[in-house]
């Protein structure tokens, strides 16, 4: 199977955007923009206003991880910026996830939900079936560099099987080390797509289309042994 790979923008050099940009633009599939409140994560990053000044200048797939305590209060802001894929944590939904799934789907986007390494499965089986994607944290969420939490393998395969027994469309898409130590165990997890940035992509190599070829050989590799 081919994977889509989604280069995470809060690892790109911002000094070098418009040069890294172009690259992607070449290469990604999608593009994982991460919106941070500082109170749901204690980090702050990506917003709306980047989203909007991104969006003129790349034909590509914006998903938008809202790692937020109020998602209410971003989804149309993002929505208008340009995103794609509007994604929130489930834990900050499950009190009103069928109105927020419908505000998404009401402003023409698709609609994602990321778990938590600790959050199951079963916390989103009542709405499953409406999802666009679901990403799976295989880090604990807020900062770049955090080691691989192995006990994640067995949630992506739980989430293919349901995929494959019940007909669901949802992409299964990884968020956290997916880097050359994980590839393999991920791609035989049932991972759909990768989300890359300091240790998978950005760190590689100074020149980003050389760091691109090299993490394309990384991933052929797993794909073989897999």
């Amino acid at each position: 199977m081919e994977y889509k790979i989604s280069p995470s923008l809060m690892c790109m050099s911002l000094i070098d955007i418009k040069q890294q940009l172009a690259v992607l633009n070449r290469r990604a599939d999608m593009l994982h923009i991460d919106i941070m409140d500082g109170h749901y994560v204690k980090n702050i990053t990506l917003s709306p206003f980047f989203i909007e000044q991104i969006r003129p200048h790349t034909q590509l797939v914006l998903d938008v991880h809202m790692m937020v305590e109020n998602p209410t209060d971003f989804i149309e802001p993002i929505a208008k910026a340009g995103a794609d894929y509007i994604c929130p944590h489930a834990e900050t939904i499950n009190r009103d996830a069928f109105r927020v799934i419908n505000q998404i789907r009401s402003l023409g986007k698709k609609v994602g939900v990321v778990l938590n390494p600790a959050t199951p499965v079963e916390f989103i089986q009542h709405y499953i079936h409406l999802l666009d994607k679901i990403t799976v944290m295989t880090v604990d969420p807020g900062y770049a560099g955090q080691p691989f939490i192995p006990e994640m393998l067995h949630k992506i395969a739980q989430l293919r099987d349901l995929k494959q027994q019940k007909n669901y469309r949802y992409l299964i898409e990884i968020d956290g080390s997916c880097n050359v130590n994980t590839y393999q165990d991920l791609m035989g997890a049932g991972a759909e797509v990768l989300i890359v940035g300091s240790s998978g992509l950005f760190n590689l190599d100074k020149d980003l289309d050389s760091a691109w070829d090299k993490m394309l050989d990384q991933m052929r590799q797993a794909r073989q042994a897999a």
